[in-house]
């Protein structure tokens, strides 16, 4: 198989998904915060029996209740979460006393297990600068990591893809705000594609080192072409059985399980076609003009 370099096409789709992203966002249809990031009520029920997620609902909007998410759990589906955005603290007790009353007209023996939990805005504010902050302070590391077990340019690489898969994650999250909420589950699956992204990465540069050697006055973008090649059939083994997994989760999960699948999916692909399409040519990009640099002096 022949591999040629694409990675000005791929950047060009790349800032095109940003910029349509950052459009949307500046004409009020940005992410779709959740409750960890805005604030509000979370309560569980077990209402005794079987739950029917359309009757919670219709409790909820009986209530005039706009923004809310409602999660059936427990082993028989008996149990309940609820998720309601924009309470203020002083109305949580009158929000939960009507909801009782609505929902017990269908589910009579409904009651309150676990706590009434309240999330306020300050906390959300936290979770968004702990987010930010374990991002970059996961890119400076691997920077350090890199540029001392392999070179500076590869560890600028690395990094310039790990942050490309995390805006490309957030821009998802604009485009289908109406399928996708943020949340803490979204924090976690960032974080989580960050190692997955830079895993990927370190494997074709290992292999781009070792053909470096093998070819050094070779073009640098040969050398990656030569690299990704030979590693293809690693990267498509490890991508198809990891998402046959996340897939499976994502279709057969519950809601929550959903919430930080799909975002899941969106940074593998997003990880894969960084790495494959996009880092090794950075790489071989300030590699030709450090060449191009030395030559000169």
């Amino acid at each position: 198989m022949t591999i040629k370099n694409r990675s000005k096409i791929c950047l060009i789709i790349s800032a095109a998904i940003i910029c349509l992203a950052l459009i949307l966002s500046i004409f009020g249809h940005g992410i779709n915060l959740g409750i960890d990031f805005e604030g509000g009520l979370s309560m569980q029920y077990d209402m005794k029996s079987a739950v029917n997620k359309a009757d919670v609902e219709n409790a909820l909007n009986g209530m005039d209740v706009k923004a809310y998410t409602v999660t059936v759990q427990g082993a028989a589906g008996n149990e309940v979460n609820i998720r309601i955005k924009d309470v203020a603290q002083d109305d949580i007790q009158n929000v939960q006393d009507n909801f009782e009353t609505a929902i017990r007209e269908t589910y009579p023996e409904a009651e309150s297990i676990g706590d009434v939990n309240y999330v306020g805005p300050i906390a959300g504010a936290t979770l968004v600068k702990n987010a930010i902050l374990s991002v970059l302070i996961a890119s400076a590391l691997m920077l350090i990591y890199i540029a001392i077990r392999f070179d500076l340019n590869s560890g600028l690489s690395a990094v310039f893809g790990l942050l490309h898969d995390v805006a490309i994650m957030l821009s998802f999250m604009v485009i289908f705000r109406s399928v996708i909420q943020m949340n803490s589950s979204f924090i976690a699956a960032a974080l989580t594609i960050v190692g997955y992204s830079i895993n990927n990465t370190i494997v074709i540069f290992d292999r781009i080192r070792e053909n470096a050697k093998k070819m050094p006055s070779a073009p640098r973008e040969e050398v990656t072409n030569i690299s990704i090649r030979e590693s293809l059939g690693r990267t498509i083994c490890t991508t198809v059985t990891t998402l046959i997994t996340i897939v499976a989760l994502c279709i057969l999960g519950v809601a929550s399980i959903r919430e930080f699948a799909l975002p899941i999916i969106v940074g593998i692909l997003s990880g894969v076609y960084s790495a494959n399409m996009i880092n090794g040519y950075v790489w071989a990009f300030l590699e030709e003009k450090r060449r191009a640099k030395k030559a000169k002096a």
